[in-house]
């Protein structure tokens, strides 16, 4: 049976927020959110975000190397430092990009409908991997969340499995650090408003 309601089991302790999606309406990426996507890189090349500090001291409190595994908010900022843009992939997805790189907190989206049981946030087990978006990625060891599947995703890569696109209706958004009261209704506002849909805690 695939979750009602999200739920979201932490056996390793650490701070995250979860956040339960729903009523999407995912669409390709948008022209109107190009000027908030311009300012955030603008803000970003000028040095005006915070350092990638607070994610790294996550990594490496759990014995992972943020140099060689990079906390996908830091991946971020590093791809603009390159001169090249932030990438568009649809409407949610850009916008937990711009969410993450403005916060350099480290955003994982899944779609829930592709979820089995609850999401447990804890470290991969010996040989434990997944297929990322991109290559298959090894989390032995390393953060992850999982369901009874198996693992789905971590703050560096989400999956294939699980990825939102434009037909994702309920959506886990999992912050991998602690936010504010001010950046919850900033990112309430933003799904709202492009994503099409609601935010509710699980």
């Amino acid at each position: 049976m695939f979750q009602d309601r999200l739920k979201v089991v932490n056996e390793i302790d650490a701070p995250v927020v979860a956040l339960e999606l729903h009523e999407l309406e995912v669409t390709p990426p948008r022209t109107d959110f190009d000027p908030v996507v311009a300012e955030a890189e603008a803000d970003a090349r000028a040095g005006r975000l915070p350092r990638p500090t607070a994610a790294r001291a996550l990594y490496r409190r759990f014995g992972i190397d943020p140099t060689r595994y990079r906390p996908s908010s830091e991946a971020l900022l590093r791809r603009l430092s390159r001169e090249e843009p932030l990438p568009r992939i649809n409407s949610l997805v850009d916008v937990a990009n711009v969410v993450s790189l403005r916060l350099q907190v480290p955003v994982g989206l899944y779609d829930l409908a592709r979820v089995r049981g609850p999401l447990v946030l804890r470290l991969g087990r010996a040989g434990e991997a997944y297929q990322g978006i991109a290559h298959r990625v090894s989390v032995a060891g390393h953060i992850c969340v999982a369901d009874e599947e198996g693992p789905l995703g971590n703050p560096t890569h989400d999956s294939a499995r699980t990825m939102v696109t434009t037909a994702t209706e309920r959506a886990a958004w999992i912050f991998y650090l602690p936010v504010t009261e001010r950046d919850l209704r900033w990112t309430y506002e933003l799904v709202a408003r492009f994503g099409r849909g609601l935010v509710r805690l699980p």
